[in-house]
C-alpha cells in the first residue's frame, strides 16, 4: 500500500519550524444526545509563540456546513460534554465577568445554552474542576475536584490551600505509594467525585457540588462514566498491592447518597475505561491482566452487570486483539471497539447473539481506513459513527462512518469494511513533502516484521535519501498514528527517508508477537529492528551508507542498545532513555510495575550500560530534569559513561563528538513550542553534521537565531 501525499506546491508547513509548530492541533469529540451537533477541541499557537491555546469549534455530523468556533479566551476552553438538554459543558479558567476580581485562577465548569447565549460558570472549586460526566437521559452532572486531606468540605480546602499559599508551604507529606506520575508530583491533595443538578443552578449562582467520595488516592487518574439517568457514577478505584503496588478495581457510586459497591475486583487484573450501557443494565469495561517476568498483559474486554448481580465476564477471549475503547450500540445489542491492528487502528464491532452476557459474540472489523479512529461516537439511531481519524499521511480530522450500510451489506462475519468520510475540519490537513509507504520483512524465527516509511519527493536510484531508523517507545505501542513530538516529515523535509519499524513487542499483531519480545528487550526486539532495517536499505531509493537510529523512552533504550552492539549508523540520538535498568526501576515513578516486569537477572542481561565499550558511533543524548517516568539520573549517568567509558571517550582536552540536550524545565516529552523548536534544530544539526557530513555549525543552529 502506497499513500501518494504529494504537495501541489514544493513548500510546505515541514520546511519552516515557525510553520511547523503554528499548525493548528485537534484533540477530544463530543456529540449531543440528539446527534445533531459535534464539538471538537482545537489547539494553536498564542500570539506570544511560546505556549498553546484551546478552542472549542463545532463540526456540522452531515458534512454539509463549515465548522464554526464557538469559544474564544486566552486561557483557553477543554473537556467538552452535552448535556442530556444539549447545553454544552467546558472547563476554562478564563475570568468569570459575573466575579469582582474577574481572575479566575483555577479551571471552573462554565455551561453554553443550547438556545444560544454567553456561557457562564455553573461550579467552582478551589483546586478546579475537571473529569466532567454529563448524563445522557438526565439532568446530572458530575465532576472531579482536587481537595487536600485534612479538608472536610471544599469551604476548608480553600482555607487550607490560602494558609499553605501565604506561608509559601509546598511539602508534601506521604503514607504510601507511588509519589509522582509522569511529570508531576502527587499530593498534597488528591481527586474526590462530586454531583449536582444542572436545573438546580439558578442564573448568576454556582452549584452546590454534593460529594461522593471522601479522602484518599484511590481516584488518581481515575475513569469513569454516569448511567443514562444520572443515578449511579461507575468508576476506576485504586486499591493497595503488596509490594508497595497499586492495582485499579471498579465501583458503583449512588450520586445522591455517595454509597459505593465493588463490580469488579480481579486481584490478577487491572480494570479501565468503564461505559454503561444505553439500557442502564451493563457496564463494559477493559481488563488488562497484570504482567509477571514471564507473561505479558492479556488485554480483554469485560462485562458485568449495573446492579452487582453475577459475575463479570471476558467477552471474545478467542480475539486475539486488544481493545482500547469500548462505546454501546444504543439498542444495547453490541459494542463498538477500537484496537490496534497492523500497524493501523480501526473500529470493530461486537455484536452478542442474544441477551448481553449470555451466549457467544462476534467481533468484526467496520473501518478499512489505514489510520487509527479514536473518541468514537455513536449517533443516537445506530445509523453512524462519529471518529476523529489520524495516521502518518494526515493529522487527527474528523470523520464520520456509515455503521448502517455496514451493518446492512451482509450477515456478522461476512461483511467488508467500509472507508470513512472525512467532515469539514477546523484545520486542514496540511501538505506533505513526500509520500508513505510500507516495508516489511521476516524475521530469524519466521516472524513477519511491518513497517511504515516516509519517502521524500525525488527520491530514487539515482538520488537516494539518507534513512532515519525510528524506534517508538511504549515498549507496548505502535507507529500508526500521527506525532507532534516525533514528527517524521520535518525530516523528510531536508531530504530523509524516515523508517518507522513495529518490532516485537509492538502491539496490533497478536498476543505472541507481544511475548516474542516479553522480559528480553535486547533480543528479539533489536533483531527485528536490524531486520527491517536490512529490507529497507536494500530498497534502490535508500542510501544504506547514511543511516542513523534514534528512539525516545523505550526507544530510547533502544538506540542506546543499538548503539553498544553495532556501528553501521553514522549517529544515534537518544531521547529521555533507559540506561542502567538496575538505577532505573527503584526510582522510576511506578516502580512496582517494572518489578513485575523483569527478574534481577533479566535486567542485567539486557541493561545497556553493560555494553558502553562498544559504542563507537557518536550519540546525542537528550533528557528533561522533570521527567519523573524515566528519571534525570538516566541521562546524566549516560552522558559521563559515554565520556569516560565508552569506545569513543571524550579526548584529554575534554572535546567529544557526543552531545547532550538538556531541558531543565521539560518532562518526558518536550512541550512547549520554542523548547520543541530547540529540539529538533539540535537532532538535525547532530545529524547533518554525522549523517550528511555537513560541517559543525553549518546545517541547523541548536537555538534559534533570535535566542542567541
Amino acid at each position: 500500500m502506497t499513500q501518494d501525499t504529494t504537495a501541489d506546491t514544493p513548500q510546505t508547513p515541514f520546511d519552516d519550524l515557525d510553520d511547523y509548530i503554528a499548525l493548528g492541533r485537534l484533540g477530544g469529540l463530543a456529540l449531543s444526545a440528539d446527534g445533531r451537533r459535534l464539538v471538537t477541541t482545537v489547539q494553536t499557537l498564542d500570539p506570544d509563540g511560546t505556549g498553546y491555546v484551546s478552542a472549542l469549534w463545532e463540526v456540522d455530523p452531515a458534512g454539509e456546513r463549515p465548522a464554526r468556533r464557538l469559544t474564544r479566551s486566552t486561557q483557553g476552553e477543554a473537556a467538552a460534554v452535552f448535556t442530556a438538554g444539549g447545553d454544552l459543558l467546558f472547563t476554562s479558567a478564563r475570568p468569570d465577568p459575573e466575579t469582582k476580581d474577574g481572575d479566575e485562577k483555577k479551571a471552573a465548569l462554565w455551561s453554553l445554552p443550547a438556545a444560544g447565549g454567553e456561557a457562564r460558570v455553573v461550579a467552582t472549586a478551589p483546586g478546579g474542576v475537571g473529569g466532567v460526566l454529563a448524563a445522557r437521559d438526565a439532568d446530572v452532572v458530575s465532576v472531579s475536584a482536587a481537595v487536600l486531606p485534612s479538608a472536610e468540605g471544599l469551604e476548608a480546602d480553600g482555607e487550607l490551600r490560602e494558609a499553605r499559599r501565604d506561608a509559601k508551604v509546598n511539602a508534601i507529606w506521604h503514607t504510601g505509594y507511588p509519589v509522582r506520575h509522569w511529570d508531576h508530583d502527587l499530593g498534597p491533595d488528591a481527586p474526590r467525585r462530586y454531583a449536582f443538578t444542572l436545573g438546580d443552578v439558578a442564573e448568576g449562582e454556582r452549584a452546590e457540588l454534593r460529594q461522593l467520595t471522601g479522602p484518599g488516592r484511590q481516584l488518581e487518574e481515575h475513569d469513569a462514566a454516569l448511567s443514562p439517568d444520572g443515578r449511579t457514577l461507575v468508576t476506576t478505584w485504586a486499591v493497595a498491592d503488596p509490594g508497595a503496588a497499586r492495582r485499579t478495581t471498579l465501583v458503583a457510586v449512588d450520586t445522591v447518597s455517595g454509597e459505593r459497591r465493588t463490580l469488579v475486583d480481579d486481584p490478577d487484573a487491572e480494570v479501565g475505561g468503564p461505559a454503561v450501557s444505553p439500557d442502564g443494565r451493563w457496564v463494559a469495561y477493559v481488563t488488562s491482566t497484570i504482567t509477571s517476568p514471564t507473561d505479558p498483559p492479556v488485554v480483554r474486554l469485560g462485562l458485568v452487570a449495573l446492579d452487582g448481580t453475577g459475575e463479570p465476564e471476558v467477552l471474545a477471549d478467542d480475539w486475539d486483539r486488544w481493545p482500547t475503547s469500548a462505546a454501546w450500540l444504543p439498542d444495547t445489542s453490541g459494542l463498538v471497539l477500537t484496537a490496534d491492528e497492523d500497524g493501523r487502528g480501526p473500529v470493530f464491532l461486537l455484536t452478542f447473539d442474544g441477551v448481553p452476557g449470555q451466549g457467544p459474540v462476534t467481533v468484526e472489523r467496520v473501518t478499512a481506513d489505514d489510520a487509527v479512529l479514536t473518541d468514537v461516537r455513536v449517533a443516537p439511531d445506530g445509523s453512524a459513527l462519529y471518529a476523529l481519524r489520524t495516521s502518518y499521511a494526515a493529522p487527527a480530522e474528523p470523520v464520520r462512518v456509515d455503521l448502517a450500510a455496514f451493518v446492512a451489506s451482509g450477515a456478522p462475519g461476512d461483511r467488508e469494511p467500509v472507508a470513512a468520510v472525512v467532515l469539514p475540519s477546523p484545520v486542514p490537513a496540511p501538505a506533505l513533502p513526500g509520500h508513505l509507504t510500507e516495508v516489511e520483512t521476516t524475521a530469524a524465527d519466521g516472524s513477519r516484521v511491518r513497517a511504515w516509511l516516509a519517502l521524500p519527493e525525488g527520491a530514487s536510484s539515482a538520488d537516494p535519501a539518507p534513512l532515519l531508523l525510528w524506534i517508538h517507545g511504549g515498549p507496548l505501542g505502535s507507529w500508526n498514528a500521527w506525532s507532534w513530538r516525533w514528527n517524521p516529515w520535518l525530516m523528510v523535509a531536508r531530504g530523509y527517508a524516515v523508517l518507522l519499524p513495529d518490532p516485537a513487542l509492538s502491539t496490533g499483531y497478536g498476543q505472541e508477537f507481544v511475548a516474542r519480545g516479553w522480559g528480553a528487550w535486547g533480543d528479539a526486539p533489536y533483531t527485528d529492528l536490524m531486520a527491517i532495517t536490512d529490507a529497507t536499505e536494500a530498497r534502490e531509493d535508500v542510501d544504506a551508507t547514511r543511516t542513523a537510529a534514534m528512539g525516545g523512552s523505550f526507544g530510547g533504550y533502544m538506540a542506546n542498545w543499538v548503539a553498544g552492539h553495532t556501528d553501521r549508523f553514522r549517529a544515534i540520538v537518544t531521547h529521555a532513555s533507559l540506561w542502567a535498568l538496575d538505577g532505573f526501576g527503584p526510582t522510576t515513578d511506578h516502580a512496582y510495575y517494572w518489578a513485575r516486569e523483569m527478574t534481577p537477572e533479566m535486567r542485567d542481561a539486557h541493561s545497556p550500560h553493560r555494553f558502553v565499550k562498544g559504542i563507537t558511533t557518536p550519540v546525542l543524548v537528550i533528557h528533561g530534569d522533570k521527567d519523573y517516568r524515566v528519571p534525570i539520573g538516566e541521562g546524566l549517568r549516560l552522558w559521563r559513561e559515554l565520556l569516560a567509558d565508552s569506545g569513543l571517550p571524550a579526548a584529554d582536552d575534554g572535546s567529544t563528538v557526543h552531545r547532550f540536550l538538556y531541558f531543565p524545565d521539560e518532562n518526558h516529552w518536550i512541550l512547549t513550542p520554542q523548547h520543541a523548536k530547540v529540539w529538533y534544530q539540535g537532532v538535525l544539526a547532530f545529524l547533518a553534521e554525522h549523517v550528511l557530513e555537513v560541517p559543525a555549525g553549518e546545517g541547523d543552529t541548536v537555538l534559534p537565531t533570535t535566542l542567541g
